[in-house]
């Protein structure tokens, strides 16, 4: 767990970019700070692995007083990656990743080993691993930072605006593959960023800031999406509120029924009883975009409004049709789902 305690930090110059914070990040989630530019969030970030010197209060990474450990070896057990990658340019993708467990003594074998297990866990070529970063895309630079940051396993790793260089496309990949990761390696993860909507995707508690450092709430996506705690929060989020809430549930739990056979429309399935698309009694035909059970009940709102018989297609996790769900049950969960966040908020 990362404690803050009553953390203040001012500059020099006068400037307060950190108020009397106190917050607790849990051991094994993504806490992620967001806010408008200067309010605090990248400082608070950086003065946990001591780029940023606190003013006063005590910040504790697993129950040990960052300032009272040494610098250089603190920032060699924190994972940390920058909306630039941060890659030395001359040195192959191989070798960057390689750079932390060398500085921690492995031998050179074993640490370009480590570098090459990390280039597949992130998703890149064995091939990538002999490129330099100006080689590479934008997103596979990312990726490398990522895994340059993972290369000591380290049980903390602070990411600061990782993915905000790149086109809303490879966001979305990069992000995906960030929950993959979190999945198998259960990092303590602290993620700022100024957009909501990764915020709400990739959090399991989010922190909101104002400008002055200080802290107005924090809480899971799903609480705060339901109770702001003030008119500041509710704005930040912004009007969509309940849409980016509906992001968060699946449709796991909603029922469905046996496909339509004849009638107005029919789903027309492959030989493997893959939904290819609707056909109408007039031979018609409009496409199916089908779901699984871990996609989200947004995602089904708007399938169901799409669909011509406003009935979404479920698949299994090799894209059988398991059923039919009608806009109504959708509808249905979505208001449950609602009224489930205000009681628990």
């Amino acid at each position: 767990m990362i404690q803050f305690d009553t953390v203040h930090k001012r500059f020099p110059n006068g400037t307060t970019a950190v108020h009397d914070l106190t917050l607790d990040m849990p051991e094994g989630g993504v806490t992620v700070l967001v806010g408008s530019s200067g309010c605090g969030k990248t400082t608070t970030l950086r003065m946990i692995n001591r780029m940023v010197e606190p003013t006063s209060g005590t910040i504790k990474v697993g129950g040990k007083d960052v300032t009272r450990q040494d610098a250089a070896e603190l920032r060699r057990s924190i994972g940390y990656v920058i909306q630039q990658s941060g890659l030395f340019p001359h040195r192959t993708v191989l070798d960057n990743i390689a750079t932390v467990p060398l500085l921690l003594g492995h031998g050179r074998r074993k640490a370009r080993a480590r570098a090459a297990e990390l280039l597949e866990t992130v998703g890149l070529t064995a091939e990538a691993g002999k490129r330099y970063p100006h080689q590479l895309s934008g997103g596979q630079q990312q990726r490398v930072g990522v895994a340059r940051a993972l290369a000591a396993d380290p049980p903390v790793l602070l990411m600061d605006e990782p993915f905000g260089a790149v086109d809303p496309v490879v966001r979305t990949q990069l992000q995906d593959e960030l929950l993959r990761l979190q999945k198998e390696l259960n990092k303590t993860i602290v993620f700022v960023t100024h957009d909501v909507d990764e915020a709400v995707r990739l959090g399991d508690r989010i922190a909101i800031f104002r400008t002055g450092g200080h802290l107005v709430q924090c809480a899971p996506p799903a609480e705060l999406l339901a109770r702001p705690a003030d008119d500041f929060v509710a704005d930040f989020l912004g009007a969509e509120r309940g849409l980016k809430l509906l992001s968060l549930k699946t449709l796991a739990e909603v029922p469905q029924g046996p496909a339509p056979d004849g009638g107005a429309w029919t789903l027309v399935r492959d030989e493997a009883g893959q939904p290819t698309h609707w056909r109408s009694a007039d031979a018609l035909e409009l496409p199916v975009r089908p779901l699984k059970d871990g996609d989200s009940l947004l995602a089904a709102l708007d399938e169901s409004l799409a669909s011509p018989t406003g009935l979404v297609a479920r698949v299994d996790a090799d894209g059988v049709l398991t059923g039919v769900t009608s806009r109504d049950d959708i509808h249905r969960h979505a208001g449950r789902a609602h009224a489930e966040a205000r009681v628990a908020a």
